[in-house]
């Protein structure tokens, strides 16, 4: 079985697909495999037949069937927050997402904050009917936001009935970092689901790092190619991880 986010003693590590086609994304599956990542994430806004739903699910369980008990996230990263420019509108993306819940054995998929509350919670009774976990996922790629702000979001993906809360900032100085972590062990504190969150860029990778002490339950690492600025090689993130467990007497 498959390592579930929220369980264990540190961050599990993450790694995106982000290939084009469907030749590159099962040649960037097997070189990532091989490193051994936690969970992968398939960002498919990166995927350029995302419009074709039967292809989408065909790829979908080709992937899932070779990485075996890795478990995977299904990602549709909207442009507003960061992702690529798709031909699928906000409505189209979530019953994409519902799509793969239905016909794969997808352990995870993503769902923005920014989505229409309807369709959010569409989804979500779609994937528990299917034994699939949502993430309720807020980006900022321009700046942080103060800690309430991100408190906020901590707890709205909470009510808004997702599995795991993830929030994900930029951040312009070295407070903004003390911000994000600051808020990620307040959501730990007082929420029931588990957290991811990062703060993004050279700045950022710090808490790509040491987040889990904070509360965060997964990294996300560089297997092949990132999918967000100050990813962390995977090979380098599992020997800090190393070091901090066995600094800390974890």
């Amino acid at each position: 079985m498959g390592k579930v986010i929220g369980e264990g003693t540190q961050p599990l590590i993450c790694t995106p697909l982000v290939g084009r086609n469907q030749e590159i994304v099962l040649a960037e599956l097997a070189i990532i495999l091989e490193k051994m990542p936690d969970i992968i994430e398939w960002r498919a806004d990166f995927f350029e037949r995302i419009a074709n739903t039967d292809e989408v699910i065909a790829l979908t369980n080709a992937m899932k069937k070779i990485a075996g008990d890795v478990p995977i996230i299904f990602t549709i990263r909207s442009i507003r927050e960061g992702g690529q420019i798709i031909s699928l509108s906000d409505r189209e993306a979530i019953e994409l997402s519902a799509a793969i819940c239905k016909n794969t054995s997808v352990e995870y998929v993503d769902c923005e904050l920014s989505n229409l509350p309807e369709h959010f919670q569409k989804l979500c009774k779609i994937a528990k009917q299917n034994s699939t976990k949502v993430i309720a996922s807020f980006h900022n790629f321009t700046c942080t936001p103060r800690k309430e702000i991100l408190e906020q979001k901590f707890r709205q993906a909470e009510e808004y009935g997702a599995d795991v809360a993830k929030v994900a900032v930029m951040p312009t100085s070295v407070e903004d970092v003390l911000t994000l972590l600051s808020a990620t062990l307040e959501a730990k504190k007082k929420l029931k689901i588990p957290v991811i969150s990062m703060s993004m860029g050279g700045l950022g990778a710090l808490t790509r790092m040491f987040g889990g002490v904070f509360g965060s339950t997964v990294s996300f690492a560089v297997g092949e190619n990132s999918s967000a600025p100050g990813q962390v090689p995977i090979d380098d993130l599992k020997t800090v991880f190393q070091i901090v467990k066995k600094s800390m007497g974890m």
